[in-house]
């Protein structure tokens, strides 16, 4: 009896949430149907005014301010003298040259053996190779100038960025309201399209090299920080135990053990910075950087798809060569004190590696070539490019037009008309109702509160314009990675092909993906949700082979005892243990979504991304920067439903 009582109460406590679900569906769709006008769209009277209000209040924050002794504008120019410092030297030494002194720029054929040298050191014979190539490749393909404006910011920014990422993750693991406040501001940091940093740094440092290092640098901080923070919580207790009972004062247990113990951690932090940087190339572009990234972004908005391509290879080989370096350097074996015959041979080989450099010095100042390729002796393949693109264009454009206005018009028109016509109040209180049944009061407040933000300052449209696009690539991505990530988990031939697919995928930047959807699409909806889901659907890929492969050697045993087959494991027994890990994966789908769909705003989508670029020219501060806020508060609210989600279900599981 007992046994029966408690079946019929855990068969009912398990139908209750679909329950609650299945009428909250119901109430939404009547208050959808009935709703009244002031519900349906915010009434545009009431609108908070918050974005004049910013507005005007970062011009008298730029213009104005005072701290007394000093303005905020004075500061501003302390800051931006600081950092023209080493923009100036490495900007002078890789391609403008020292005038005030009479020395020009290290020769391209320098730079090439010193890039062969590192990679060399770092990651053996192989990458050196790869990387003397890569680098000559931009000389050869007349690239050199604009390559290395690129290479003086990445060379500045990365330390700059990842000592102050260090510095805060030092401080998140040494101070808990630190760490509450730095989390939440990463969160939103990360959450905010890098287009919308952009409107504030003009206001306070204009355009030219200063900003965009500091927006580059803004963008890069995060990952480091985070990965600090995991490094060194990560530091196996005994390690800590042993520095204390080595008498190490707190400041010797963190610099001389907790980070060294960390350093894999940290550089994989590097790596990340490194590709941050580099993705934020074109987007510099936008107030005033030179290089890769403002020709590509200026061939792009010309239509030139075949100096596009060169531009954005050339972007993508500085990419994937500075991403080879770091994964090698964090591969390397822990550091140890050398042998006297390491030192000896290290002598050595410095000696002759510094007459390798004064002798390439000494031939490009009797050779010219050497210093900088003449314009008829490099090449370019920009004609075939657009050559190629005009006879696919030709031969596929009855398939592709077919495509592309089907598409667009059954599919992709009717959904965009549903989500443009979703009324802001019954959509909150639907959001605000899935927050209570995943997580309590607090996330369906917090929920109700952030998409509520979005109507009030009257960017609701935009939002459900930019929530269309996010929400089809998402599910697309959903439909076709699952697939990939399971095939990985269960075919070892499969694997390695995907993670490579993947890693080489991650290291485009995300304007790369522009250029093919524009070659065969051209402008439009369904080419934004391309770019979007081509450059979003890597990690769901990579965490549903990770969940799979995470799954318990004596789960799966137990499901092979039971008798299941194939397709009853995945299904009951491999899926359902990977959930945490594949909706983990969904949530970095759903964040690079969103950032991806700012980016599309280029090629003529018409959401929140575009009101960042109206806003950039106009010096609208208050217009840019919430419409960036409008676009993290939709991705806050996602990743925290998920999350909840993803944590409930790894209690039930019993993982966590």
């Amino acid at each position: 009896m007992t046994a029966s009582a408690d079946s019929a109460a855990s068969r009912s406590k398990s139908i209750l949430p679909g329950i609650l679900v299945g009428g909250a569906a119901v109430v939404s769709l009547i208050l959808f149907a009935v709703a009244p006008d002031w519900a349906r769209q915010w009434p545009a009277e009431q609108i908070v005014p918050l974005r004049d209000w910013v507005t005007r209040f970062f011009q008298w924050l730029a213009n104005e301010a005072s701290f007394g002794l000093f303005t905020v504008k004075d500061l501003t120019r302390l800051v931006s003298d600081i950092l023209s410092g080493p923009l100036t030297i490495t900007d002078g030494l890789l391609h403008k040259g020292f005038s005030q002194f009479g020395l020009a720029a290290l020769p391209w054929i320098t730079v090439v053996l010193i890039m062969g040298i590192v990679g060399y050191a770092i990651g053996g014979g192989r990458l050196g190779i790869a990387t003397t190539l890569g680098f000559a490749y931009l000389a050869v393909f007349g690239m050199w100038p604009d390559a290395m404006k690129t290479f003086s910011l990445v060379l500045v920014t990365v330390p700059i960025a990842a000592l102050i990422g260090l510095m805060l993750g030092i401080l998140a693991t040494r101070n808990q309201l630190a760490e509450r406040v730095l989390s939440a501001l990463f969160d939103v940091m990360q959450a905010t399209p890098h287009l919308a940093y952009l409107g504030p740094i003009a206001i306070f440092f204009g355009f030219g090299a200063v900003p965009r290092l500091i927006a580059t640098a803004i963008f890069a901080v995060p990952p480091m920080a985070r990965c600090t923070i995991l490094g060194l919580r990560t530091v196996a207790p005994e390690i800590i135990e042993s520095g204390l009972m080595s008498g190490c004062t707190p400041r010797q247990l963190l610099w001389r053990v907790q980070l060294p113990a960390a350093q894999r951690t940290l550089l994989v932090g590097l790596n990340q910075v490194i590709m941050q940087t580099l993705a934020m190339v074109v987007i510099a572009s936008l107030i005033g950087a030179s290089g890769l990234g403002h020709r590509l972004l200026f061939s792009l908005q010309q239509l030139q798809m075949g100096k596009a391509i060169e531009y954005g290879v050339a972007i993508v080989v500085i990419a994937i060569l500075l991403d080879r370096i770091s994964q090698a350097l964090i591969a390397r074996n822990p550091a140890r004190a050398p042998t006297e015959a390491e030192k000896a041979a290290l002598l050595r080989t410095s000696v002759i590696l510094g007459i390798l450099l004064a002798s390439s010095i000494l031939v490009a100042w009797l050779v010219p070539a050497f210093r900088l390729l003449p314009k008829d002796m490099t090449f370019t393949t920009a004609p075939y490019w657009d050559q190629s693109i005009r006879w696919l264009s030709r031969t596929l454009f009855v398939y592709l037009e077919f495509f592309r206005d089907d598409v667009t018009t059954y599919i992709l028109v009717p959904i965009r008309n549903l989500f443009l016509s979703l009324p802001w109040l019954p959509t909150c209180l639907l959001v605000a109702t899935a927050g209570l049944l995943i997580g309590g009061w607090r996330l369906a407040v917090t929920a109700f509160l952030l998409l509520g933000f979005i109507a009030a300052i009257g960017f609701w449209v935009p939002a459900m314009m930019t929530l269309y696009l996010t929400s089809m690539a998402v599910i697309i991505c959903v439909l076709l990675g699952l697939p990939i990530g399971i095939c990985a988990a269960h075919r070892p031939r499969f694997t390695r092909f995907a993670l490579a697919l993947c890693d080489t995928l991650q290291t485009f930047p995300s304007f790369i993906y522009l250029i093919p959807v524009i070659m065969l699409f051209r402008v439009g909806d369904l080419a934004s949700i391309i770019a979007i889901i081509a450059y979003a659907m890597v990690p769901i890929i990579r965490y549903t082979h990770l969940g799979l492969m995470r799954v318990p050697a004596n789960t799966l045993e137990a499901g092979i005892a039971c008798g299941c087959t194939g397709r009853q494991m995945l299904l009951k027994v491999e899926l359902p243990q990977a959930v945490p890990e594949i909706l983990l994966g969904l949530t970095q789908t759903i964040t690079m979504a969103l950032f991806m769909t700012s980016i599309t705003a280029l090629i003529g989508s018409r959401d929140l991304g575009q009101e960042i670029l109206k806003a950039l020219p106009a010096v609208d501060t208050g217009r840019g920067l919430l419409a960036g806020l409008s676009i993290a508060a939709i991705g806050i609210t996602a990743t925290r439903l998920i999350e909840t989600w993803a944590v409930r279900r790894k209690r039930e599981l019993g993982l966590a």
